[in-house]
């Protein structure tokens, strides 16, 4: 799990964006306008290539607070979403 205290400062995402995966789950965060976008999808394929009805969207303030509240529904869609997850994780 994503823990809020160590993800990546708020400074980082006005200049790129931030990858990462868990166990199946991949994930991306980017600073888009004045809003972070944060976005899920499974494993194996990077953003780029995976294909858009594959991915999960939502947005938050570009905030200290939308940044925990993007690490937060990050973390939720692991859990609701974990037996799926696992399935696409790489063996």
């Amino acid at each position: 799990m994503l823990n809020k205290d160590t993800f990546v400062p708020l400074q980082f995402f006005k200049k790129e964006a931030y990858t990462g995966s868990m166990k199946g789950m991949r994930y991306r965060v980017a600073k888009e306008e004045e809003e972070f976008s944060a976005v899920v999808y499974p494993e194996p394929y990077c953003y780029e290539a995976t294909p858009e009805e594959q991915k999960i969207r939502t947005s938050f303030p570009f905030t200290e607070e939308g940044r925990g509240q993007a690490v937060d529904w990050i973390n939720e869609q692991y859990e609701e979403n974990r037996t799926a997850w696992e399935k696409a994780a790489r063996k």
